[in-house]
């Protein structure tokens, strides 16, 4: 294992190097590839240098045991030597875990409203408020495809593309039910209400990976709806794609442009695709274990919003948060830090007993 280390180590040391070559920022490609795989090397070169100082500390502290001024206070530097060790080498093997191939990808959200009515919506629509402040603080884009709004501004279903970095590894395990406890905008007589929103995240699927036959497509186009001016009534710029083979429809209306909707509807598209696809290859494999954090199903209640109590509660993990107006407010890397957490001590276990 710690060879392995090592080895990640020594190759972010040569990366290094190439980056400080002039020639390097002349070819932008080749620039951008290499920071990425110094970011996806640095926790390896960063473990394998501290646990080689925790080595150099232990043989340190072994020297001076038989010191006989020194020997307790060596005994002291030697146990938090080994201790810090122990610790280095539990985050080795997280850091040699297969990654996810997905975690890299950008996706697509989707959001809808579950039981409760208009309260439904509205909470919906505060989910989706919560994910794009998060997206907004990471530096992620959000690009709106299609939504359909209440009259009192709830989401009944609305559907988003993020685009950045690691936004699969964030988002992967927000796909699930999202319960709310709270009193209702439209209860006058201060009851609290349960009602619920589901989320689903797909990776998004690339061209060359994932191809659709044109064949198979039937393309419509219609007049966009809700607001818009005049131009809502003049341009058929809004389209919706059946992919007749799985019954597979999306709309998009949310460009002025016809060939940007159609852009966006078919990334929706090849996206839903290839996560059905995904699915049915784990499920016939069994490749893929139910992990701590949950299977990631529509149906599965993963999370509950209690607003009178001010708590979040993520039900995979049994992890309850007092902030829970600070969650809305799109501060929800602790509960992604815990989820991601979980899922590595699962993955740990599995192989282990393996």
């Amino acid at each position: 294992m710690l060879e392995q280390i090592r080895a990640l180590a020594r190759k972010h040391a040569l990366l290094s190097e190439e980056l400080a070559d002039p020639s390097v920022y002349g070819n932008p490609e080749k620039l951008k590839k290499l920071n990425q795989e110094l970011r996806e090397l640095a926790p390896a070169a960063e473990v394998c240098r501290a646990y080689e100082q925790a080595e150099r500390d232990r043989a340190a502290a072994e020297a001076l045991l038989a010191d006989p001024e020194m020997g307790e206070l060596a005994a002291e530097e030697l146990s938090e030597a080994r201790a810090a060790m122990e610790r280095l080498e539990e985050d080795m093997r997280r850091l040699l875990l297969p990654r996810d191939p997905n975690d890299r990808r950008s996706v697509v959200m989707e959001l809808r409203a579950g039981v409760g009515g208009e309260e439904g919506a509205l909470f919906a629509a505060a989910l989706l408020r919560m994910y794009g402040m998060y997206a907004a603080a990471r530096g992620w884009r959000v690009d709106l495809v299609s939504q359909n709004l209440t009259e009192l501004g709830g989401v009944k279903e609305c559907s988003l593309l993020i685009e950045g970095e690691d936004v699969f590894s964030r988002l992967k395990f927000e796909s699930g039910v999202h319960r709310v406890q709270r009193v209702p905008e439209t209860e006058s007589g201060g009851r609290i209400h349960t009602s619920a929103a589901t989320v689903a995240v797909l990776p998004e699927a690339e061209d060359v990976e994932f191809a659709i036959d044109p064949k198979d497509l039937q393309i419509d186009t219609y007049r966009s709806s809700g607001a818009g001016g005049q131009h809502v009534n003049k341009t058929e710029s809004a389209i919706r794609i059946t992919h007749l083979p799985t019954g597979t429809v999306v709309e998009c209306q949310d460009e002025r442009s016809q060939y940007k909707n159609k852009e966006k509807a078919m990334r929706v598209l090849r996206s839903r695709l290839y996560e059905a696809e995904r699915v049915r290859q784990a499920a016939a494999t069994a490749a893929e274990r139910r992990s701590q954090v949950g299977s990631g199903d529509r149906s599965e209640r993963i999370r509950t919003y209690n607003f009178p109590q001010g708590r979040c509660t993520d039900h995979r993990i049994n992890l309850t948060l007092y902030s829970l107006d600070r969650i809305m407010e799109g501060e929800v890397e602790p509960l992604f830090e815990a989820l991601a957490t979980a899922a590595q001590t699962e993955a740990l276990k599995a192989e282990a007993e393996a």
